[in-house]
C-alpha cells in the first residue's frame, strides 16, 4: 500500500520548489547584464530582433521534439488563451527592449531602480487584485522597500522613465503569467511566436547594415548571439514555474536579487556614478530583502 503525503505537505513542498525556481530566475537575470554588455556595440532593436528570433527557433524545435507543438497551436485557437498570450508577449517585448537599450547605453543602475520598484508593484497586485494576504513582517519589509525606492527616485533627480517602464511592464507580465493556464514551456513558446514575424523582419532589415551583427560581429560575439535563445528562455521558464507555485506576495520580494546584482555590477564593474544618498536608498531595500529571506527561513523551519 502506497503512503500518500497529506495535502499540506505537498503544498509546502511545491512552495519550496517554487521559491527555488524563483531564485534561479532572479540570480540569472541579475548576472545576464554581463552578457548584454558583450554586445553593446550593436543596436538595441537589432539585438531584440535576434533575441526573439533565435529564442523562437529553439523553443519551437524543443516543443516539436517533445511532440507538444501541435497541441499548443490547437490550444491557441481558444480566444481567451490567445488574448492572454498576446498581452504577455507585448509586456515582455516592452520589458526586453527597454532593458537592453538601457544596458547598452550605460544606464545599468537605472535598470536596477526599475527592478527595485517592480517587486512593490507585484506585491500591490498580489494584495489588491489577487486578494493575497500580507503578513505583518511582510508589511514591515514593504515599508523599507517603499522608503528605499522613494530615496532613490529623489536622488536620481528626475522622473526615471526607464525604471517606470521596466517595473510596470514586468509587474503586469507577472500578473498575466499567473492567469495563463499553459505550462511554462508552452506559454513562453506561444509568447515568442506572437512576435516572431516582426522580429524576423528586424533581423532581415538590419542584416546588410555596416555595423550589424551579420557584418561586424567577432567570433566571440557570434558565440554570444548563438546563446541568446538559451540565455533568454532559461530564466523565463524558471520564473513561469515559480509563478505557478508561490503567491506573488512571496515572489515579489525575491525579485530584489535582480537589482541588487545589477546595482553592484553597474557600480563596481561598469563605474557608473553612485552617490551616498543612493547607497542609503539601496541599503533600505536590502533591509527589506533581509527581512523577507529571514522570514522565509523561519517558515521553512516551522514546516
Amino acid at each position: 500500500m502506497t503512503n500518500t503525503p497529506p495535502p499540506a505537505t505537498v503544498k509546502r513542498s511545491e512552495s519550496q520548489v517554487g521559491v527555488l525556481y524563483g531564485l534561479c530566475a532572479y540570480i540569472t537575470w541579475g548576472l545576464v547584464t554581463i552578457y548584454w554588455k558583450q554586445l553593446e556595440s550593436f543596436s538595441p532593436i537589432e539585438l531584440i530582433g535576434w533575441r526573439i528570433s533565435v529564442s523562437a527557433i529553439i523553443l519551437v524545435a524543443l516543443m516539436a521534439a517533445r511532440r507538444r507543438l501541435l497541441p499548443l497551436l490547437q490550444t491557441l485557437r481558444n480566444r481567451q488563451v490567445l488574448k492572454q498570450v498576446v498581452l504577455a508577449s507585448a509586456m515582455l517585448s516592452v520589458n526586453w527592449f527597454t532593458y537592453v537599450w538601457a544596458v547598452v547605453n550605460g544606464r545599468v543602475i537605472e535598470t536596477a531602480l526599475g527592478y527595485f520598484i517592480s517587486p512593490i508593484l507585484t506585491l500591490v497586485i498580489g494584495v489588491f487584485i489577487l486578494r493575497e494576504h500580507l503578513r505583518r513582517v511582510q508589511r514591515v519589509a514593504v515599508g523599507f522597500a517603499v522608503l528605499g525606492v522613494a530615496i532613490l527616485t529623489i536622488a536620481y533627480g528626475q522622473i526615471p522613465i526607464i525604471a517606470i517602464v521596466l517595473s510596470s511592464s514586468w509587474a503586469i507580465y507577472g500578473l498575466i503569467k499567473k492567469q495563463i493556464t499553459l505550462a511554462p514551456l508552452e506559454s513562453l513558446t506561444a509568447e515568442v511566436l506572437v512576435v516572431f514575424v516582426p522580429a524576423s523582419v528586424i533581423v532581415a532589415a538590419t542584416w546588410h547594415n555596416g555595423g550589424s551583427i551579420a557584418n561586424s560581429a567577432s567570433p566571440t560575439q557570434w558565440v554570444f548571439v548563438a546563446l541568446i535563445g538559451a540565455v533568454t528562455a532559461a530564466p523565463l521558464l524558471f520564473f513561469a514555474s515559480a509563478a505557478q507555485r508561490v503567491p506573488l506576495t512571496v515572489l515579489g520580494p525575491l525579485q530584489y536579487f535582480v537589482p541588487t546584482i545589477t546595482f553592484l555590477l553597474g557600480w563596481l564593474i561598469y563605474d557608473e556614478d553612485v552617490s551616498l544618498t543612493k547607497l542609503v536608498g539601496f541599503a533600505s531595500i536590502w533591509m527589506c530583502l533581509a527581512i523577507v529571506v529571514t522570514d522565509s527561513l523561519k517558515n521553512r523551519q516551522r514546516a
